[in-house]
């Protein structure tokens, strides 16, 4: 008898992880759920892959990267379906994602050798006969645990920088998105295929778990803040390094001199995306009263334009769908508490889809404000002023990202946003420069991918010093005598004592 299987819903069956597409119901693909054994000799078979890699050298690791690289700029569209299939994503969208993620990985085999590579280091007089030296070496094997809102992007953002930097990588995809995260281990070994550098394993929370208490040198998670925790927890039996890219609740400020259209547009790219599953996604906006009518018709306007599908459309399903139920619970809090709804409302629940909604006057207590609700829903809030907006946006416990509009004010705002990152005039787009960190504060997490941090965060740094002459100042040795110390001492006075 055949299993019936609840579109979207990731099922067990004979030992294999079902993928089903949210929308249809089609199955993605099949794979074998990994125990806590097979967890273990993956991390063991990575550990022995990993030091064949870091033998190849910067230079040899920037040329498979390049070739990977090359190799999913190519087949772009193949891999746009495969994602719009198993989570429902748009394919605009998942082509934007996919030209993101090959972006970074372009950066991070072009940059990796200058950043973390070996390099002199200036000393001070008091050690003036050595030398210093630094460089970033290779941790060994990280563990990545990616999320299904970005199953490409996200993922690629740490294990192109961990690959760079000369480790090697054990990827556990989301259940909800297995098939992508396997299409990019496949996709990876077709231009390394001497050892297994880059691998996956596959089933639900428990074997991310089991990674966690693997051996991995390092981990990288990303997904809710909740989980983040437990992944801490288990991590830190074994005193694990991790790297942790939370839950997010980013706010939008509209300042009096913005440029309302633009803002207006940008809002409701950074708030509905992905059919708002973006954790940097705008979901609260604040805007000053001066242009706070006109700034909400234009969102109305835009926002009401979009459409809603499985093909051909803005907006598609929920990938996740429990989510149905935290979005409708929002959405019924921020009415039932006063809020109003100038676009969409409770209605706009319709599974497996939600359709654009944008509330007003939703008190600052309520749930649509200080949860993250991950739907295509925006709250839309009143301010006297600037500073009452960033007063606001800096309430939560959440710091990811930010946006804000407006010209004489706007990098002073963007400053005193309580986050890890802020776009102005725009949104989300720190997340596609590939020279920038990308990471959060608070509750959204610590550490850092993207940019010279993200290639350093997947390497430990190694301070080496080298004697280059007879010391003139003998200090650190029992062979110093008073006359070393007292030159020593006055030395110190003459340096420091003005």
């Amino acid at each position: 008898m055949t299993a019936v299987h609840v579109p979207g819903v990731p099922a067990i069956e004979a030992g294999r992880l079902v993928s089903t597409s949210p929308a249809t119901g089609a199955e993605a693909g099949r794979f074998p759920v990994a125990t806590d054994d097979d967890v273990r000799r993956a991390v063991d078979r990575a550990r022995a892959a990993g030091e064949w890699w870091a033998g190849l050298g910067f230079t040899g690791r920037r040329e498979r990267l390049l070739q990977w690289r090359a190799l999913l700029a190519k087949r772009i569209e193949e891999l746009a379906e495969l994602v719009h299939v198993e989570g429902g994503k748009p394919i605009a969208d998942a082509i934007v994602e996919i030209v993101t993620a090959i972006e970074h990985i372009d950066w991070a085999a072009r940059n990796a050798g200058r950043v973390l590579g070996p390099r002199r280091v200036r000393s001070r007089l008091i050690l003036a006969e050595f030398s210093g030296h630094l460089e970033y070496q290779p941790h060994g094997v990280v563990g990545v645990v990616g999320p299904w809102n970005y199953p490409v992007f996200t993922p690629i953002g740490s294990a192109a920088y961990a690959l760079a930097a000369g480790n090697a990588v054990v990827l556990k995809p989301s259940e909800y998105t297995p098939a992508v995260g396997q299409w990019l281990v496949d996709s990876f070994a077709e231009v390394v295929p001497e050892q297994p550098v880059f691998t996956a394993v596959h089933g639900l929370g428990d074997v991310g778990a089991a990674l966690c208490r693997s051996g991995v040198n390092k981990l990288a998670f990303t997904g809710s803040t909740a989980t983040a925790r437990k992944v801490m927890a288990a991590c830190a039996e074994t005193l694990t390094p991790v790297l942790i890219e939370g839950g997010g609740k980013d706010a939008m400020i509209v300042d009096s001199d913005a440029d309302l259209d633009a803002a207006a547009e940008a809002c409701v790219w950074g708030g509905m995306t992905n059919a708002g599953q973006t954790c940097i996604g705008i979901e609260r906006v604040y805007a000053v009263d001066s242009v706070f009518d006109a700034f909400v018709d234009k969102v109305v306007a835009r926002a009401g334009q979009l459409t809603v599908g499985a093909e051909g459309t803005d907006i598609g399903p929920i990938t996740m769908p429990k989510q149905l139920d935290v979005i409708r619970r929002h959405i019924d809090a921020a009415i039932t508490s006063g809020g109003r709804a100038v676009l969409g409302g409770p209605s706009a629940v319709q599974p497996p889809y939600v359709h654009p909604t944008v509330l007003v006057d939703v008190p600052e207590d309520s749930a649509a404000v200080r949860e993250e609700t991950f739907g295509p829903t925006l709250t839309i809030s009143r301010v006297r002023d600037a500073d009452e907006a960033v007063t606001r946006a800096n309430a939560l416990s959440y710091g990811l990202g930010g946006s804000v509009f407006g010209r004489r004010r706007a990098v002073a705002i963007a400053r005193r946003l309580r986050s890890g990152m802020a776009s102005i005039n725009s949104t989300l787009t720190f997340a596609g420069m590939s020279t920038l960190p990308f990471g959060g504060v608070g509750d959204s997490g610590f550490g850092r991918i993207h940019g010279e941090d993200g290639l350093r965060e997947f390497g430990r740094a190694k301070a080496i010093t080298r004697r280059r002459a007879r010391s003139l100042l003998p200090s650190m040795t029992f062979e110093r005598n008073p006359t070393d110390v007292a030159r020593l001492i006055k030395a110190i006075k003459v340096m420091y004592g003005r």
